[in-house]
C-alpha cells in the first residue's frame, strides 16, 4: 500500500509531515493523533507574546478558534481588573491565528481595524474564554469576532477585528528588493 505524506505549512520556514490530507473543518479529539499533533503545531506557533500573555488555545477549527487566559496581576488594569489592552491582545492573537487557518499557502496577515465593546470587568483570578468565530472571509480581508467570556458565564466583551491577508511574509524576500 502506497502512503501519500503531506506536507502542511505550520509557520515561516517550517512544515509537519501527516500521512492524511488535513481535514480543516473537522473539530480537533484529544484521542485522535493527527488532530491532536495540529493542535500542538499551531500552539507551538503561536507568537511569544501571547505565550506572555499566558494563552492557552483549548479549541481550533477553520471556523472556531478557543483560548483560556488566566487573569494574573501581570495583566490587571490599576483597579484590579483584566485590562482592556490585554482583552484586545487575546482577541487579536485568536483573529490572526484563525486567518492563518483560513488563508493560502505562502500568504501573511495582519491585523487592519479592532473594535471593542465593553460589558463587564473580569476580576483578578478569573480565567476568560476567548471564542473567535468568522464573519466574513474574503480572498483579501477576513473579518473575526471575539466574545471574552468570565468565568461565571458573564459576556466581558465583544471584540471585531479585520485581518488583512498579504502575499508575502515579512521575513520573505521580495523580487526587486
Amino acid at each position: 500500500m502506497k502512503v501519500r505524506i503531506w506536507q502542511l505549512s505550520i509557520g515561516p520556514h517550517r512544515t509537519t509531515a501527516v500521512s492524511h490530507p488535513p481535514n480543516w473543518n473537522a473539530r480537533l479529539n484529544a484521542d485522535d493523533t493527527a488532530d491532536a499533533a495540529r493542535l500542538q503545531a499551531i500552539a507551538e506557533m503561536q507568537p511569544p507574546f501571547s505565550r506572555l500573555m499566558g494563552s492557552k488555545i483549548i479549541e481550533v477549527s477553520r471556523d472556531r478558534v478557543v483560548a483560556e487566559v488566566l487573569v494574573r496581576e501581570e495583566l490587571t488594569n490599576r483597579n484590579g481588573g483584566l485590562h482592556g489592552g490585554a482583552v484586545m491582545a487575546i482577541a487579536d492573537n485568536l483573529g490572526g491565528t484563525a486567518t492563518f487557518l483560513n488563508m493560502p499557502g505562502g500568504a501573511g496577515t495582519t491585523t487592519i481595524e479592532s473594535k471593542t465593546n465593553f460589558f463587564a470587568a473580569v476580576p483578578f483570578g478569573d480565567t476568560v474564554r476567548a471564542e473567535c468565530t468568522p464573519l466574513h472571509r474574503g480572498r483579501t480581508t477576513m473579518v473575526w469576532q471575539t466574545r471574552i467570556i468570565r468565568g461565571d458565564g458573564k459576556l466581558a466583551a465583544i471584540v471585531t477585528q479585520t485581518q488583512l491577508i498579504t502575499r508575502n511574509q515579512l521575513d520573505t524576500p521580495r523580487p526587486g528588493r
